[in-house]
């Protein structure tokens, strides 16, 4: 086996040796190692190193520093092996010993000393004669002497040899290529901003500088650009503006202008916090999405298209057939153009079957006062996730027309759907009240899942005739974060029906309405109170997620004792930040309705504490 010194290829036949020098390191295939020039001949390459760095000529006369700017031939000829026929082996032989000729007119051209063919000694240790080669051929170790041992004159002198062809006349192209050979090349430098290091490709002081700030990740976590004063988060980021001033840098050098560091710094700062400016407000604009589909204003459609969504679904999955589809469908439409609740999600005689209860169970309460009758309304499936305040509102309706106080000024006996509700808060902001709420809104709640709360219920009872005030328990007021205040204002409510000296009964059946109650993301109805033999007080509370078939336990009596757990709510178990209440608490004249809707324009809440 033959190992080329020049490039470390191993080649297996003399012939193919003596080719593989001749094609890549004799050709104009050879490269500078001190600039960048390249395709030339080894002749040329060591009057260019001898001419142009002859401070570092040393380094040019060893072999292990002259590089070929191509290695497809090499790796061609190495490449003819075992797998070679008969035919293409003949062939390869031919054009080595041709090869081989060559070698052997431009070495006794050049006045080195030749060797025949026939005189072939493989050497098996490296001598001075043999240039340093381990294993070669005598034909390549001549060779490659030749290669070692040329002083720049002989160089010179070849050259004149070549060049003076044709009775002495120089050529200008030949003299154009030794004053380039002669002359070092001028090239564009890029310095690293982070070392003295100086670099004459851009795209390697980048990978370069990125090493700077791997090391600066790993030891220090204040990420400072060493061209400005901009400070980043992280490695990454300063990683891409360092990047930023190297391309720009590049495109300024390219266009031969200069800019400032200082000024480029700023220029990037800029577009930095334009950057930022603009992922703020694409944040800001996909989280006010999040809020409207969350609060029902992205234009999903309202209550009947909701119930047609779900009933399209049950089709899908063989729920439902469709002609049935049909008829809910056109019952639906009907039950909403008259503006009346279906009744399909009702409950009525839940607070006379509590009453009931009352009457023979639950001895360790000293006091347990309820309200008016009331019916429960559940979500159905057109208002599930976002119904509870009109459901809330159809339980208080429910119960003001119980009460004869009441029942007078109501014009409508029949409770009112919810799309039937939401024209009825419309029709309240056009008469003046509450103008924020209704901006809030953008005046239209028709065909929408909006969530509405204590002010939309306030507003509602204005229009109607009815007085109503809101009381906000804005803060904790017990350890733990519950709100004592809070049952102790519903015990005061409740207790105002019965102000008499005498001790109150144990059970106390008002003619009070229910409360309102909101919080956070729900609401539901407050409709009694009990007072343990401890003092401790606990809410009764109608939740409109409860199902009907929940609801209607507290009727059945088997079930009763199980089914008013879920009910009764006790401090720990009302642990909001914030609660509100919303009171009837008569009936308004013409006048004190103009004035309260006057009043609404800054509606405002007590507040408690």
């Amino acid at each position: 086996m033959l190992t080329c010194e020049i490039c470390g290829e191993e080649i297996m036949l003399e012939e193919d040796m003596k080719t593989h020098l001749l094609l890549s390191h004799l050709e104009n295939n050879m490269q500078c190692p001190l600039c960048s020039l390249s395709g030339v001949s080894y002749d040329e390459l060591c009057f260019h190193i001898s001419s142009a760095h002859p401070e570092k000529q040393h380094r040019a006369q060893d072999p292990a520093h002259l590089t070929s700017t191509s290695d497809c031939s090499a790796g061609t000829h190495a490449g003819v092996s075992e797998s070679e026929t008969p035919q293409t082996a003949s062939k390869s032989s031919s054009l080595s010993r041709s090869a081989g000729d060559s070698c052997d007119t431009a070495s006794e051209a050049a006045g080195a000393s030749s060797v025949t063919t026939d005189s072939v000694q493989p050497k098996q240790d490296s001598t001075p004669e043999s240039g340093g080669l381990t294993l070669t051929s005598g034909k390549t170790a001549s060779i490659t002497s030749t290669l070692t041992t040329r002083s720049p004159k002989t160089i010179q002198g070849s050259f004149r040899h070549c060049n003076e062809d044709d009775n002495g006349i120089k050529s200008d192209h030949s003299k154009a290529k030794q004053k380039r050979l002669s002359s070092p090349r001028k090239e564009k430098l890029f310095p690293c901003p982070m070392c003295e290091l100086v670099y004459s490709n851009c795209s390697i002081l980048q990978e370069h500088v990125e090493l700077h700030l791997q090391e600066q990740h790993s030891g220090e976590k204040r990420f400072e650009c060493p061209m400005c004063s901009v400070v980043c988060n992280d490695s990454f980021s300063l990683q891409e503006h360092v990047e930023l001033h190297l391309d720009r840098r590049a495109a300024v050098n390219s266009a031969g202008s200069s800019c400032s560091d200082l000024e480029l710094a700023r220029q990037l700062q800029q577009e930095e916090e334009q950057r930022g400016r603009q992922e703020g407000a694409r944040q800001e604009r996909e989280e006010f999405k999040k809020l409207q589909r969350h609060f029902g204003l992205d234009g999903r459609g309202g209550y009947c298209r909701q119930v047609e969504r779900t009933m399209e679904r049950e089709v899908a999955r063989g729920l439902m057939s469709p002609t049935e589809f049909h008829c809910k469908r056109a019952e639906m439409m009907e039950s909403l153009a008259l503006g009346v609740d279906d009744g399909r999600t009702r409950t009525q005689g839940v607070v006379r079957a509590l009453y009931e209860y009352y009457q023979t169970e639950c001895k360790d309460c000293v006091h347990v006062w309820l309200s008016a009758d009331t019916d429960h309304f559940c979500s159905s499936a057109g208002d599930k996730g976002w119904g509870c305040g009109y459901r809330n509102f159809q339980m208080l309706l429910s119960s003001l027309h119980r009460i004869d106080t009441y029942a007078l000024i109501l014009q409508d006996k029949a409770v009112p759907s919810i799309p039937q509700v939401q024209i009825m808060i419309e029709a309240a902001w056009k008469e003046g009240l509450d103008p924020q709420g209704a901006s809030h809104f953008n005046q239209r709640l028709q065909g929408t899942r909006a969530w509405i709360g204590a002010t939309e219920i306030f507003t509602l009872l204005i229009s109607m005739g009815i007085s109503a005030r809101i009381i906000d328990f804005h803060q904790p007021t017990g350890p733990g974060g519950t709100h004592p205040c809070l049952f102790d204002w519903v015990k005061q409510y409740f207790c105002q029906s019965s102000r008499s000296s005498r001790l109150p009964p144990r059970l106390i059946h008002t003619s009070l309405p229910p409360l309102y109650l909101q919080h956070q993301g729900h609401s539901r109805s407050i409709v009694g109170l009990e007072q343990k033999k401890n003092g401790s007080l606990c809410l009764l509370l109608l939740d409109p997620g409860s199902s009907v078939f929940d609801t209607r336990m507290l009727s059945s009596k088997g079930t009763v004792s199980t089914a008013i757990r879920h009910i009764r709510k006790f401090p720990g178990s009302l642990k909001h930040k914030q609660y509100q209440l919303v009171a009837v608490q008569g009936v308004l004249s013409a006048e004190e309705k103009q004035i309260s809707i006057l009043n609404s324009r800054t509606l405002s809440a007590e507040r408690i504490p």
